[in-house]
């Protein structure tokens, strides 16, 4: 296997719908910024590969359109995957292993303000029996939350914690689109959204776009002097019918994470665009209370679709650059209800 490493990461949020750019103009300034990190050139780069979808913008191919921010004379080696940003870091992987390219550059973007998107993603349910009935992911992920109450393995209290940790932690992210901790008694004391949950138990909607460079070997440590080297990935997808799930568990999650080396983990950044799912994930993973989790405030600061994933392995990714921790999981989930999750493991030295 290639050692292959994260060396570059950029995002931007827009937290206001009003004006809020093209997927090509919230694009171009992020890919300045990679090749500043970089010192690359577009020439650099070996293989490109986005992350979108054409429910969310409302058109067939729409990934085409942003393939106009990279500049396509001469053609570039470019590809898409209609998920998470995380998901196209895996394609880039496997590219890489392949000894085709030595380099990357994987790039998402989600455009929310194009329609309502808690029903806009009730299209990725089961097309027979859910789909028709057009259940939102707020509703849905209330289900899941009441599931776990009754069932004694969290209360709303727990979920309060979580979402005023990282409402706190926040403030030092300034990406972050909704930060500013208070405190847990008076989070409980406001008015629910979608019982159990309030509208801080859920991840902010807003537009914007991420990207990741990815490099091997020689070539990483070109560019950055401790390089984020990707030592384990792996993901697993549950079944797609919720009622032959149990909601309170994430059994992919815990097979992705069983398939790699957890040990010695120092921060986490966890997916969990509702406080319940960190919940879930941490019991998951097996993270114990050793294990920083969400530093960056995580999704319920800040969630843009199909960057969310991503960017929770740049924001792991960064704590490795600059010596903060040695060891890092990043983890992203698509689909409902923690349906298909995503875990990797990046380590400053190798």
């Amino acid at each position: 296997m290639r050692d292959v490493a994260v060396v570059g990461f950029a995002q931007r949020q827009m937290p206001e719908f009003d004006g809020s750019p093209t997927c090509v103009e919230l694009l171009v300034p992020v890919f300045k910024e990679l090749y500043e990190q970089t010192g690359w050139t577009r020439k650099d780069v070996g293989f490109w590969c986005s992350g979108s979808s054409d429910y969310l913008a409302g058109r067939s191919f729409s990934f085409v359109q942003a393939v106009d921010a990279i500049g396509v004379i001469p053609p570039v080696n470019e590809s898409h995957v209609e998920m998470d940003l995380a998901w196209a870091m895996y394609e880039a992987w496997l590219k890489i292993q392949t000894g085709e390219v030595d380099t990357a550059l994987v790039y998402a973007f989600g455009k929310s303000s194009a329609g309502v998107l808690r029903r806009t993603l009730a299209l990725q349910l089961e097309p027979y029996t859910m789909t028709p009935l057009w259940p939102d992911t707020v509703s849905l992920a209330g289900l899941q939350a009441r599931a776990g109450i009754d069932a004694g393995l969290w209360d709303e209290r727990a979920m309060a914690e979580v979402a005023n940790r990282s409402l706190t932690d926040a403030e030092k992210n300034e990406h972050a689109i909704r930060k500013g901790g208070s405190s847990v008694e008076e989070l409980l004391a406001r008015p629910m959204y979608a019982d159990p949950l309030r509208k801080h138990d859920c991840s902010p909607v807003t537009d914007g776009v991420a990207a990741l460079v990815l490099a091997a070997g020689d070539r990483a440590r070109e560019v950055r002097e401790r390089p984020a080297w990707l030592t384990g990935i792996s993901h697993y997808i549950d079944p797609m019918g919720m009622g032959v799930r149990d909601l309170t568990r994430s059994p992919s999650a815990q097979r992705a994470g069983a398939a790699l080396d957890l040990d010695g983990v120092e921060v986490a950044e966890l997916h969990a665009p509702f406080s319940h799912q960190e919940l879930i994930l941490r019991a998951e993973l097996g993270l114990g209370d050793d294990v920083a989790i969400n530093p960056s405030g995580g999704a319920l600061a800040s969630n843009p679709m199909f960057s969310g994933g991503g960017i929770r392995v740049g924001e792991a990714a960064t704590r490795i650059w600059s010596g903060e921790a040695d060891k890092a999981l990043a983890h992203a989930t698509s689909g409902p209800a923690l349906q298909q999750n995503l875990v990797c493991t990046l380590e400053g030295s190798i």
